[in-house]
């Protein structure tokens, strides 16, 4: 791991709505978040020439926080060509940002051109796996950096997949040599509406391959979890998140919140405690 990103703690997703606070307080906020995740899709429009109001803003923010580049749409699961429009403009942003590392997720988002504004989950088969670590290789080389790969929520199984969702990602990692970013909330989510052991997903995640964590809330629907990110972390998560600590170590996680969005404070208050799970779980790991 560079030297940059060790022992980075908690970091928030940044959200307009706490610009101001963040511009006006950086000192106060450097105490508790020394990072920031940024949605790629919403600077990379603006990163050339002059820009504007986002890109200008994410630039007072990367002098006194360390930003990394998280996207939504690279859609690397579609049948579709890869976006190389999409590509160069995420590259401008990188080379503009420097950012720790840039990320998306395993899934597709659209077809035919058409962007469906959803992760979409992909079957884990031999020949999804192919197409998919084709593609982040080819991206990889495009962007002239690894790329870390977020685990999405599902609601659903495909029938016809050959593997599970963890072998499939160890998999990848080997085919595409990418890193994980692993969802603790997405791997319950998951395990509570498909019906598998989450404890059993972490275990056959590879360590070395860990580079990020996210850490989120979600809303109920009968039976079923639905991945909103609009609740603090439910007891459930973290207590997941503990084992995920005590499996991979000291990884950066983030808070991540995208609706009903509150004030800066609760978000910190939301690191600081798993900054703390960090802590108490790495001095157990120690004395055993």
């Amino acid at each position: 791991m560079k030297e940059r990103d060790s022992h980075l703690g908690t970091g928030l997703g940044l959200r307009p709505v706490h610009y101001p606070h963040i511009l006006e307080h950086p000192e106060a906020v450097q105490k508790h978040t020394r990072w920031f995740e940024a949605i790629s899709e919403n600077y990379m429009g603006t990163a050339t020439g002059s820009g504007g109001a986002p890109i200008a803003t994410l630039d007072r923010i990367r002098k006194n926080h360390e930003i990394v580049l998280h996207g939504v749409s690279m859609s690397l699961g579609s049948v579709d060509p890869l976006n190389l429009d999409y590509l160069k403009k995420l590259k401008t942003l990188i080379h503009r940002i420097d950012p720790l590392w840039v990320s998306d997720h395993l899934c597709w988002t659209g077809v035919d051109g058409e962007n469906l504004h959803d992760l979409l989950p992909l079957p884990y088969t031999e020949e999804a796996l192919t197409h998919l670590s084709e593609r982040i290789l080819r991206a990889q080389d495009y962007l002239g950096r690894p790329l870390i790969i977020e685990n999405v929520s599902a609601y659903l199984q495909y029938s016809h997949s050959e593997m599970t969702e963890w072998e499939f990602l160890t998999e990848l990692c080997k085919r595409a040599d990418c890193q994980l970013l692993l969802d603790v909330n997405n791997i319950h989510v998951s395990a509570i509406n498909q019906g598998f052991d989450p404890l059993v997903f972490l275990n056959g995640i590879p360590k070395n391959r860990v580079r990020q964590m996210h850490l989120a809330g979600y809303s109920t629907h009968g039976e079923t979890l639905i991945d909103t990110h609009d609740h603090p972390a439910s007891d459930a998560v973290w207590k997941l998140y503990r084992e995920a600590i005590r499996r991979f170590g000291n990884v950066p996680t983030l808070i991540e919140w995208d609706a009903l969005i509150p004030e800066f404070s609760v978000l910190e208050a939301e690191g600081r405690k798993a900054t703390a799970i960090q802590q108490e779980v790495l001095r157990e790991t120690k004395s055993l």
